[in-house]
């Protein structure tokens, strides 16, 4: 089990765990995402999709996030965010489901539609990205989408959502819509 920290905020400094085999998002580039989002993270409704550990959502929460919903379908990553949102005393704000990502925003549209601000972090090169931006682009009203892929996906066209900025860190990049 690797280790992670809260980069800033309440918690800063705070050890996170993370499951093996799971890839965690890098400092410097959660600390760009977080410095992209800057002040619109104060008192949002934040979805973390593929949330793994939970580390961008704790890190939201941290940052002054209302609340997270962090939704992904693995388990054992599920049980050890659970284990790092009671660490840091933040289970009053968050909202943990097990569910495929795509079908949860499908199924949940009051949910989705509540959120200013959405982060996505699903396997690299993984067609899920193209389902999950296309639901958030039917659904979403007036939020705030980052999402983390490999620099060689190309993302799909979207109606709704528009591309804001693109930043690159090595193999990862972050792109960034609005509505």
């Amino acid at each position: 089990m690797s280790r992670l920290r809260v980069g800033g905020g309440d918690a800063r400094g705070r050890r996170l765990k993370a499951p093996k085999g799971i890839r965690p998002t890098q400092g410097m580039v959660k600390a760009a995402m977080f410095n992209i989002v800057g002040p619109r993270i104060e008192g949002a409704h934040v979805l973390d999709l593929f949330a793994g550990s939970g580390a961008i959502g704790i890190e939201a929460l941290s940052r002054g996030a209302a609340e997270v919903t962090f939704v992904d379908r693995e388990p054992r990553g599920l049980a050890i965010l659970r284990q790092n949102l009671d660490a840091l005393e933040l289970k009053d704000r968050a909202h943990v489901v097990r569910s495929h990502v795509v079908r949860w925003l499908e199924s949940s549209p009051d949910a989705v539609r509540r959120a200013g601000l959405v982060f996505l972090d699903p396997p690299y090169e993984d067609v899920v990205l193209d389902r999950a931006l296309a639901a958030l682009d039917r659904t979403l009203t007036d939020a705030t989408v980052v999402a983390e892929h490999s620099r060689r996906q190309t993302l799909p066209s979207l109606s709704r959502l528009q591309l804001d900025r693109q930043r690159r860190y090595g193999d990862t990049m972050v792109t960034v819509f609005r509505i």
